[in-house]
């Protein structure tokens, strides 16, 4: 139906995010087989004077990715494209998805060093709105990028790394797509390796007071605090000598299925509908938990499957503060007439270098609330942003937050080095939308 040269061009369908929070109906959607197609579908956007889009597979809260113009799917630029085993590299086309990434490595005795729990985003997708796990020394997805390759708004293809074009690679790794659209990254890889992970229940006040022992004790760790009780879950991997020794079929089910899936998704739905309930429902589920450790190579260990839909903020705090806010959104929880059926979850990464990295330039924990698809999270969410906010956060580019320009310039010491180069790049912002007008300013 398209051109041969602008990749597969098909009429404009409604597109919506995994959540279903955004929709947007593109005037047309491209799939581009080649880079040279990818290409010539953004010369041709800037002649028809359409903005361009590049979204993955649509776990991003924001409306990031939303576009009328053209949107572009990268699913069909996937793949290893070269493992360079002396430097310790693996070079990704952008539409790979982390989870056909993750079993790739592991067939050639590989692993990144840290992920997040998600497997379903692309990798540029997943890199270009920051997404992270937990680690006390190894940092978010993008941190991890030694070079990458983009096309810009003038069509051209380039390269970036610390010796190539140095200035673009220090903010392209987190680009939130206002710079170009990323068509390979290269990652910095290791040899496989075990990690250990211990889950244990423990009380909200424990875990708060010991909260700087835990981090400093191991190289990954996170935990859950269940609203409307003083019960948490705490989690934490580290490496060892293996052997392999999976979670049992029990435990499995029920952190699987309870915690993440089936269960899950009927205890929320009965929340939904019954919202008095929530309390008690929580107390029960919390205590279900019972200790557990088991051991598997990494990407088994850090992520799991995740059905059940929900609606997600999270903020990045200065790591030292993170324990206050997190006494003060309990407070307003359990002051408050909200119900609240999801756990909260508290994580950690180093400081890095990224401009509009979540954790650039300081030492940084992670707070993350959700609610259930389809419940009104509103008032939870503009209750937490403030305590995030009186604590200098800085919301996660691909969750829900309600923050602009003008407070980004002042969280983000780098936030007017990524605009000059965006206004470099694209001047014409043939990249923009209504989120990074927002975000970014105009």
């Amino acid at each position: 139906m398209g051109t041969a040269t602008a990749g597969r061009t098909s009429k404009a369908t409604a597109w919506h995010n995994w959540a279903g929070t955004v929709t947007a109906t593109p005037a047309r959607v491209v799939t581009p087989a080649s880079v040279g197609e990818l290409q010539e579908a953004v010369r041709r956007a800037a002649e028809d004077g359409l903005k361009v889009k590049a979204v993955g597979t649509g776990h991003s809260f924001t409306a990031a990715a939303a576009t009328d113009g053209v949107l572009v799917r990268p699913q069909a630029l996937a793949g290893i494209r070269q493992i360079d085993r002396a430097a310790g590299t693996v070079t990704v086309a952008a539409g790979t998805v982390l989870k056909d990434l993750n079993l790739a490595l592991a067939r050639e005795g590989l692993s990144l060093t840290n992920m997040g729990d998600i497997m379903e985003q692309t990798v540029s997708g997943a890199t270009s709105t920051g997404t992270h796990g937990t680690g006390r020394d190894s940092a978010s997805i993008a941190a991890q990028i030694r070079g990458l390759e983009l096309v810009t708004a003038d069509g051209r293809l380039l390269t970036c790394s610390e010796k190539e074009n140095p200035d673009v690679f220090a903010a392209a790794r987190i680009g939130i797509g206002a710079l170009g659209i990323v068509t390979a990254i290269t990652f910095a890889v290791e040899p496989v390796f075990f990690l250990t992970a211990r889950e244990e229940p423990m009380g909200f006040d424990r875990v708060t007071a010991e909260f700087e022992q835990h981090f400093a004790e191991n190289e990954h760790f996170e935990f859950y605090w269940f609203p409307h009780t003083g019960n948490c879950n705490t989690k934490r991997n580290n490496r060892s000598q293996g052997p392999a020794a999976p979670p049992g079929a029990v435990s499995a089910w029920v952190e699987d299925e309870l915690l993440s899936n089936g269960v899950f998704q009927a205890v929320n739905s009965l929340g939904r509908a019954v919202p008095a309930a929530i309390p008690s429902i929580a107390r029960i589920a919390s205590r279900a938990l019972s200790a557990r450790t088991y051991t598997d190579i990494p990407y088994k260990v850090f992520t799991s499957p995740r059905r059940v839909r929900f609606v997600e903020m999270e903020y990045a705090l200065p790591r030292e503060q993170v324990v206050g806010a997190l006494r003060e959104l309990k407070s307003m929880v359990d002051r408050s007439s909200l119900r609240v059926s999801f756990p909260v979850e508290v994580r950690t990464a180093p400081a890095d270098d990224i401009a509009l990295s979540t954790a650039s330039g300081r030492e940084t924990a992670y707070i993350a609330v959700h609610m259930y698809k389809g419940t009104p999270y509103q008032a939870y969410f503009t209750a937490a942003e403030r305590i995030f906010t009186a604590h200098g956060g800085r919301p996660h580019w691909g969750k829900v937050h309600t923050r602009d320009a003008e407070y980004f310039a002042g969280v983000y010491p780098r936030f007017g080095e990524f605009t000059a180069l965006r206004d470099r790049l694209d001047p014409d912002r043939l990249f923009g939308n209504d989120y990074l007008r927002r975000v970014l300013g105009e």
